[in-house]
């Protein structure tokens, strides 16, 4: 199945796509966000902070001191809301800092042309870059159309191409330029020219400055680490020459329908299994920006990852209006080179062998569950951490204290928004998470926080707390984080149910995969593909108000309605026609339905009901 990613805002949610998807089936950027609660925040802290321009610098230990006093507004302490987050530095889940303008060769989609026009300054400096000596008219023929375009300050090299003094002259102009213009060429020309040299450096610091590189064919091609020379897909001398590595993770080939062309860049993707091939159409553009890539022109641009041991190659097209996620595919390859499976058990069965587990599956937070995470992370004496990073980071710091704990009677509140792997390591962070009692995940969308935390030290403080006899809580996204298998987790939309790369929870609850607003979103039949796959995890959807505290091996459920277990033990039952079209019937016999007020073993799916409080 082709999960194509459309940018239209105002197209309705489509159906969720329940097997393993790289492009949800329409775009709903920020739309596809899970509520978060944010906008009170932002009222609140927008209207403080004209406050403080108000009273001026002499005022600042009343500006400390204030929020005191201001109900639902905490205390300033390192790490809550008010910071400013760094941006001086990117992690490796934002992608590129400027902006590749990648041409498959023919005509360049006027789109195109204007994309980088935009992205040059007023009185902003374009280079153009031609290492070719012997096509004359190449050079002129650029500048007329950048020039055309608006772009009157283009400078290039007057040495001969190719020359030490030609290298050192671009260097010098690209030192101060804003955008730079590769032109076609031989790719093993190019490569052999440009890499290692000061010029392919000036590129890079140009673009990590926020520039923009544009180029057509091989320029284009020569963008990746791996550069595929000219000859057929049998021939062993056509390819692997050192590229530029702008785009990271990749191998680019262009003019894609061309038949050796699509086999050597199989060939190569095989080869190099820790990268995604990107094959670009003639008359086509990709534009990457952050980790944005967008397709413009008249054809298309097509995606591969290598085979694993757990995936088979794959080959998916994306077409002029639709959308990539950088990040997600350099996840999936270096997944797919590890030969990682996303299913495996790496924790054991669902145990909570220290500490509790308060899940909840979104909507509102009722006073049963708020008070149950309260005394599960110590009732006065609690310390809690706030984790509001499932939203976008400049969200995240604007966020203060949840409005359901903003009256909460305990020891010490802390919101921590910091996301970059330097952030996480700071002293404040790391003493904030080791004193903590409690912590509770947000709500947004669950693969910010795979972006903020995974390979970092924060995963082991978190799940130090629960050894401590400590609580982690969370609702919606911060339910489903909880989990082992991480479902709905692509960056681009919250429709795809496996989403390579982004497939892996925190495990706090090992061997499970947590869906939520369950019933409401009708999701029952969502999961049923994720068992199907991954048959060594429980699935377990939590409606919405509702919550499961896990202790041990035993799921209490707390709040307005039900969780819904559904081991892969039942599918059996089932021929793949009912499994792929389940009607309510064939739903209540897979699931276990488990109301408010009874409790579950998770080990062997036995219900008890909760005795009535004497």
């Amino acid at each position: 199945m082709l999960l194509h990613f459309s940018a239209e805002p105002n197209i309705a949610v489509p159906k969720t796509s329940r097997q393993y998807g790289r492009f949800p089936a329409v775009s709903q950027l920020k739309m596809a966000t899970e509520p978060a609660p944010v906008f009170s925040d932002h009222l609140i802290f927008v209207l403080y902070g004209a406050m403080l321009m108000s009273l001026g610098i002499r005022s600042i230990v009343l500006a400390l001191l204030l929020p005191a006093f201001l109900p639902g507004l905490p205390m300033l302490r390192a790490g809550d809301g008010l910071n400013l987050p760094d941006n001086s530095f990117q992690s490796f889940s934002e992608g590129l800092r400027g902006t590749l303008i990648l041409t498959g060769g023919g005509a360049i989609p006027d789109d195109a042309r204007s994309r980088f026009v935009a992205a040059i300054p007023e009185a902003g400096s374009v280079v153009v870059l031609c290492t070719s000596s012997d096509q004359p008219g190449t050079l002129d023929k650029t500048v007329a159309w950048l020039k055309e375009a608006g772009l009157m300050n283009c400078v290039s090299a007057s040495s001969l191409p190719g020359s030490d003094e030609f290298l050192s002259e671009s260097a010098m102009l690209l030192k101060d330029a804003k955008g730079v213009w590769i032109c076609d060429d031989q790719p093993s020309r190019l490569a052999v020219d440009l890499h290692g040299t000061d010029v392919e450096h000036a590129l890079r610091r140009l673009l990590n400055r926020g520039g923009v590189i544009g180029g057509t064919s091989a320029a284009s091609a020569v963008m990746s680490k791996v550069t595929i020379t000219a000859g057929a897909a049998g021939d062993d001398d056509s390819v692997s020459l050192s590229g530029l590595d702008l785009l990271p993770n990749s191998v680019i080939q262009t003019r894609l329908p061309q038949p050796d062309r699509r086999s050597l860049l199989r060939r190569i993707v095989t080869e190099n299994p820790d990268r995604f091939g990107l094959g670009i159409d003639e008359n086509t553009s990709v534009i990457v920006t952050g980790r944005s890539m967008e397709v413009l022109g008249e054809r298309k641009a097509t995606i591969l990852l290598a085979k694993s041991n757990h995936f088979p190659a794959s080959e998916e097209t994306i077409t002029a209006g639709q959308f990539a996620d950088l990040t997600q595919l350099r996840r999936a390859a270096r997944q797919r080179s590890e030969h990682r499976n996303p299913g495996a058990l790496t924790s054991g069965s669902p145990n909570v062998p220290s500490g509790s587990l308060v899940i909840v599956g979104g909507g509102a937070m009722s006073d049963d569950i708020v008070d149950r995470f309260l005394q599960l992370a110590g009732g006065p004496a609690a310390r809690l951490v706030i984790l509001p990073t499932a939203i976008p980071r400049q969200e995240a710091f604007a966020q203060g204290v949840p409005g359901f704990l903003r009256k909460a009677d305990v020891a010490d509140i802390r919101v921590l928004p910091q996301s970059y792997p330097r952030e996480i390591a700071s002293d404040d962070f790391q003493q904030a998470l080791k004193g903590a009692t409690g912590v509770w995940f947000g709500g947004g969308r669950q693969w910010n926080f795979v972006d903020a935390y995974e390979d970092t030290s924060a995963v082991e403080l978190f799940k130090d707390v629960l050894r401590r006899g400590g609580v982690i809580g969370g609702s919606s996204a911060g339910a489903t984080i909880q989990g082992e298998f991480l479902v709905r987790g692509h960056p681009l939309g919250n429709t795809v149910m496996m989403a390579e790369g982004y497939d892996r929870g925190f495990a706090f609850l090992p061997g499970t995969a947590i869906d939520q607003h369950f019933s409401q979103r009708k999701r029952k039949p969502d999961l049923i593909p994720v068992i199907q796959r991954h048959p060594d995890m429980l699935g377990i959807g939590i409606d919405e108000g509702t919550a499961i505290v896990v202790q041990g091996t035993v799921a209490e459920v707390i709040g307005q309605h039900s969780a819904w277990f559904l081991p892969s033990g039942r599918l059996r039952d089932f021929n793949a026609e009912q499994l792929r079209m389940p009607d309510e019937e064939i739903l209540n016999k897979l699931y276990v339905s488990v109301s408010s007020g009874e409790t579950i073993d998770l080990t062997c799916l036995k219900q008890s009901t909760l005795s009535p409080p004497k």
